[in-house]
């Protein structure tokens, strides 16, 4: 039986679609197929979903004119901000390859491989040729952790008006000679300047040679590169071309981290292949494994050939492997992420074995404000790494443990994934100073600031939203915490994941690696009994005496519009005396015909007209600014002039460079749910139009419906997609390997 929330219209006067007790939703008219863009996906802020495999794309490069080169192809120029999280990205995963490089030596295992790469190589050869057996080869075998480099100090921040692109400045005479080549493969002119900073001062050169290198450039497909790489080479140029194999594994693996995974299945990967018209997909892997392109690791004992039953007589199964043993599972990686696990699972490993247990937390436990509270407070005296889940109340806990650390002298503090989440841990802690958002403590602008090693000058960090922590950013601020410093990651698992790639809070947990406290606080109210069926995968019916939860039918897209607009204008802040200004809009994607984008335009032509003349914005908008993929910053238009557009994000003055407004300023009335994840509002609209229905799943629902403190309205048109989601479509799994890293580390007493 299909069960709905239930409630009333805030509206007396909406007319036929009143919602009463009994507010079901019987569509009019079948649900429309979701058209480009109109489910979640990986937009321009960097969502993580496989939205992404819909972006628009010219058929060829003699197509892509202006519009690919301007919105998909060039690096867009990054502010401040993204700039210094940029530069210390560089600057870890330069420790990471220097600190691999001392582990292990060269192994020849490929014509132009060496290193890590070469001895993956060889060790999956060795099993495949039956030489050893697969268990010798298993990633990161159980070793003390090694100890923490080093760290240096994070690199100075340029001014918000320098507008310095993140990726390498590329030379006007680079520039130039690029250009000259891709006008000659009839690729758009304005690829060169993205692809003289991606593959450096030689990028003309390499993509005379090598014209698939085009596949390394945001928003360029494999046709487009094809239709270059024809227009180059002629005759020479062909599907089993063995740089065309190379690049398209590469371009393989990007997607796959788009939508959130550090590795991708070598199987799924030759499949993939064969669609590309890729006639030996095998012998195409292999080679960009040999080529240094991809990296190769196996979980799983090996069966990739029959094997002879061994003298005792095992049985084996249908595949030669003995009957007890799973098949091996080969997946391929990119050196990023590969080495960012590694990297983290080795950092998480040294602060689990250089806690100190000799402070004495008893008595802040036995005053904790919650049973909780005082678990979390126990846990984080004894251990290094501490895993706590829980809801939007369960924040309290942190809050409280932060409290206790500075009752006993220590240096703590917490971190969150917003500048929304960072107002109310401090406002949880009673002290300003006890949190800052991720972004600004891995930059330097805020917090502890470093010692002489450069790692943070704490003793205590906790990290709320640790849901969406991404394995690279997680692996830069591991490496940036000392030895003996305490790691609490907090949060809810029932939300969507990370935009960048990788699982982290979820691998933690999964593996076991440290004490996990689970909260035992529900949250209160209709909206927090709502939440926590959803989180089971129970979409059930709630008393809301004080209108707390609505549902709000509508026939088509063009209804949920106006009805959007009727309640976040109208009826809310009469019914429910939430003030516009404090009304979230959600809904499933940026495109469609209930999209962010035209609701946005709807709500600005109601709440704030105006002719949009700095660049489509009026001062008063409400705006998001995406200083990097995966970021969404909320903020008001102030004003515009030469310098860039003006905006005040939670009283933080913030100017965008005239040319960076269309790429990283939106408006903000309606958000995706990946944008609103963090953060909260008093009263929440979530849209769901029938043409939504395929972009819907528990993770979404629970993301979107827990946003409101006070209210949620639910414009309703998907008819039973909705509590079949919350049903059957739970989270996207993603392939990691954090996970069994972190397994094959030793435990805190292993000598």
């Amino acid at each position: 039986m299909t069960a709905h929330p239930r409630g009333e219209t805030p509206d007396p006067a909406a007319e036929d679609h009143e919602a009463g007790e009994d507010a079901g939703v019987q569509a009019a008219d079948p649900p429309a197929t979701p058209d480009e863009g109109g489910a979640e996906g990986a937009d321009d802020d960097g969502e993580s979903e496989e939205g992404a495999e819909n972006a628009e794309s010219p058929e060829s490069p003699e197509s892509a004119e202006s519009a690919q080169g301007a919105e998909e192809a060039p690096a867009a120029p990054a502010l401040s901000e993204a700039e210094a999280e940029l530069a210390a990205q560089r600057e870890l995963r330069l420790r990471i390859e220097q600190r691999k490089a001392e582990k292990a030596g060269p192994i020849a295992a490929g014509t132009k491989l060496s290193g890590p790469a070469a001895d993956l190589l060889a060790a999956v050869r060795a099993v495949e040729s039956g030489e050893t057996p697969g268990t010798d080869f298993f990633d990161s075998p159980a070793s003390a952790p090694a100890p923490r480099r080093t760290a240096p100090a994070p690199p100075a921040r340029p001014s918000p008006a320098a507008g310095t692109p993140a990726a390498r400045a590329a030379s006007p005479e680079a520039a130039a000679s690029v250009a000259a080549v891709l006008a000659e493969g009839g690729a758009p002119e304005a690829l060169a300047r993205p692809a003289t900073a991606t593959l450096g001062e030689g990028a003309a050169g390499l993509l005379r040679e090598d014209p698939w290198q085009l596949l390394s450039l945001p928003g360029v497909r494999p046709e487009q590169a094809d239709g270059f790489a024809r227009a180059l080479l002629g005759a020479e140029c062909g599907p089993d071309d063995e740089r065309r194999a190379a690049a398209l594994v590469g371009w393989l693996l990007e997607r796959a981290a788009l939508r959130g995974h550090t590795a991708l299945d070598a199987d799924e990967a030759r499949k993939a292949l064969e669609g590309f018209a890729v006639t030996d997909p095998e012998e195409a892997v292999q080679h960009a494994v040999a080529e240094g392109v991809v990296l190769v690791f196996q979980d799983g004992v090996d069966a990739t050939g029959a094997q002879e039953p061994d003298e005792a007589g095992e049985d084996t199964g249908e595949d030669g492997t003995p009957a007890d043993e799973e098949p091996v599972r080969v997946l391929l990686g990119l050196d990023r992420y590969a080495l960012a696990e590694e990297s983290l699972a080795d950092g998480l490993g040294r602060l689990v074995n250089s806690c100190d247990k000799g402070a004495d937390w008893s008595e802040s436990a036995a005053a904790a404000p919650s049973p909780s509270a005082g678990e979390l407070i126990r846990a984080a005296a004894t251990a290094g790494l501490v895993a706590h889940s829980g809801g939007e109340s369960a924040r309290a806990e942190p809050a409280a443990l932060i409290a206790a650390a500075h009752g006993l002298g220590l240096r703590a503090l917490g971190t969150t994934h917003s500048t929304d989440g960072r107002r109310r841990l401090a406002e949880a802690v009673g002290d300003a100073r006890s949190a800052v958002t991720l972004s600004v403590l891995l930059s330097g602008e805020d917090g502890p600031g470093r010692d002489a090693d450069g790692a943070f000058a704490l003793d205590l960090l906790v990290v709320l939203d640790a849901p969406q922590l991404d394995v690279e950013t997680a692996a830069m601020l591991v490496e940036s915490l000392a030895d003996g410093t305490r790691l609490v990651l907090s949060g809810d698992p029932g939300v969507l994941g990370s935009a960048g790639a990788g699982r982290v809070f979820a691998d933690v947990i999964a593996a076991r690696a440290c004490p996990h406290v689970v909260s035992r606080t529900p949250d209160p109210g209709p909206i927090g009994e709502l939440v926590s069926g959803i989180g089971i995968g129970e979409l059930a019916q709630v008393e809301a005496p004080g209108k707390e939860v609505v549902i709000v039918p509508v026939r088509d897209a063009g209804e949920a519009v106006h009805r959007t607009v009727q309640l976040v204008a109208d009826s809310v802040p009469r019914a429910i005396g939430v003030p516009s200004s404090d009304t979230q809009v959600i809904t499933v994607g940026h495109g469609g015909s209930a999209g962010t984008t035209a609701l946005n335009a709807a709500l600005k032509q109601r709440l704030n007209p105006g002719p949009g003349r700095f660049g489509g914005f009026d001062p008063g908008d409400r705006v998001v600014h995406i200083p990097a993929p995966g970021r969404a910053v909320p903020g008001s238009v102030v004003s515009a002039d030469a310098e860039g557009l003006h905006l005040d994000c939670s009283g933080t003055p913030v100017v965008v460079a005239p040319d960076q407004v269309e790429a990283s300023v939106r408006h903000s009335w309606a958000l995706s749910a990946h944008q609103a994840a963090g953060m909260r509002w008093p009263a929440v609209v979530v849209v769901l139009p029938g043409d939504a229905a395929q972009g819907l799943s528990r993770p979404w629902v629970y993301t979107a419906f827990s946003r409101g403190e006070r209210h949620l309205s639910v414009v309703h048109g998907v008819d039973q997609a909705l509590p079949r989601a919350v049903a059957e479509v739970p989270a996207q799994e993603r392939t990691t390997r954090l996970r069994p890293l972190l397994e094959a580390l030793p435990g805190p007493d292993a000598s």
